[in-house]
């Protein structure tokens, strides 16, 4: 590559899943056009990773199928196992407590996946590809699962961050510790997808970077052992909260000086709806956002080019 790729991952689903619901409205459909007319004015190629409620809500589809026939994007599978049929419920009330996937038994993980997967390429027509799984949990059984539906990319990985303080299941032990992951593209080892191996799955780890030096990091995950309190470092994302642009320049900045041959942005295509979101509530927080998107994007095609996670992987295999 003569420039490090831009990658714009959008976690495709319903409408503020941060709340407890009973069920789930998708009326964030209606403001994705605006985010994709954003991606096309800087060149930009976002990867919607697209769930269960999405992909049955004709809307969304009509404007998906758009997308891939203009060549302007990319469909990928996105999972949130509570809603995603097959349904069988694995504590007292999924809705609530939003177990993760990996936390499933193993015929009912494949057979979620199978559905998904199936869905999508039946209503898109086109071969799924590109995965990040709902919540961030992926383990080994998970990794044989896409490898084996002829899934190319991976992007569940989240360095430096642990999830493990993050429930699921009540009674189970919370997601994934992806604090000693590569924090650059490789394909992953489907016996211990914490190391680079040979198989055909290319994980591509969100761009994220500690807050803080090494040594302030260990002072403080020590202070926090002392007061008994359980957290994951503290780290930015490459991922718009409101006012934090510099903070998004700073971890592309560090991902490209440490030799990434790409940068990888995520949001949830509810924070682009007024309310959708517990970070984006009112039409001028959307505003604000996209002021700061339109500062990013710019600012990053002078450095990068965009493209799918379909297209990069080319770029890693040939």
């Amino acid at each position: 590559m003569t420039k490090p790729a831009f990658l714009i991952t959008i976690d495709t689903e319903g409408d503020n899943l941060w709340q407890n619901h009973d069920r789930i409205s998708t009326e964030n459909t209606r403001f994705l056009p605006r985010f994709q007319t954003l991606c096309e004015k800087y060149a930009c190629k976002p990867v919607y990773l697209t769930n269960y409620e999405m992909a049955v809500d004709a809307q969304y589809v009509e404007f998906a199928r758009d997308v891939i026939a203009r060549g302007t994007g990319e469909v990928g599978m996105h999972l949130h196992a509570w809603n995603s049929p097959p349904l069988t419920p694995l504590t007292e009330d999924d809705w609530r407590h939003k177990p993760y996937l990996i936390e499933y038994p193993a015929d009912q993980i494949r057979a979620k996946v199978d559905h998904m997967t199936k869905l999508l390429e039946d209503t898109f027509q086109t071969k799924m590809l590109s995965h990040r799984a709902g919540r961030w949990a992926f383990n080994e059984f998970y990794a044989s699962l896409l490898l084996e539906y002829g899934y190319q990319v991976d992007c569940s990985v989240t360095p430096r961050v642990n999830w493990q303080y993050s429930p699921g299941n009540p009674q189970g032990n919370g997601g994934t510790d992806y604090r000693h992951f590569p924090s650059k593209a490789y394909f992953i080892d489907p016996a211990n997808i914490a190391q680079p191996g040979d198989s055909t799955l290319l994980e591509v780890p969100m761009s994220i970077q500690y807050k803080h030096s090494a040594l302030m990091n260990a002072v403080k995950q020590g202070y926090d052992r002392l007061r008994g309190k359980k957290r994951s470092p503290s780290v930015h994302w490459l991922r718009p909260s409101g006012n934090n642009l510099d903070k998004m320049k700073l971890v592309a900045e560090r991902s490209l000086a440490q030799g990434h041959d790409y940068v990888e942005f995520m949001l949830h295509s509810s924070e682009f709806m007024p309310g959708g979101s517990p970070t984006f509530k009112t039409e001028q927080d959307i505003d604000a956002l996209y002021r700061d998107l339109e500062q990013l994007f710019a600012w990053l095609q002078q450095r990068t080019v965009g493209m799918t996670l379909a297209e990069y992987y080319q770029l890693k295999v040939n």
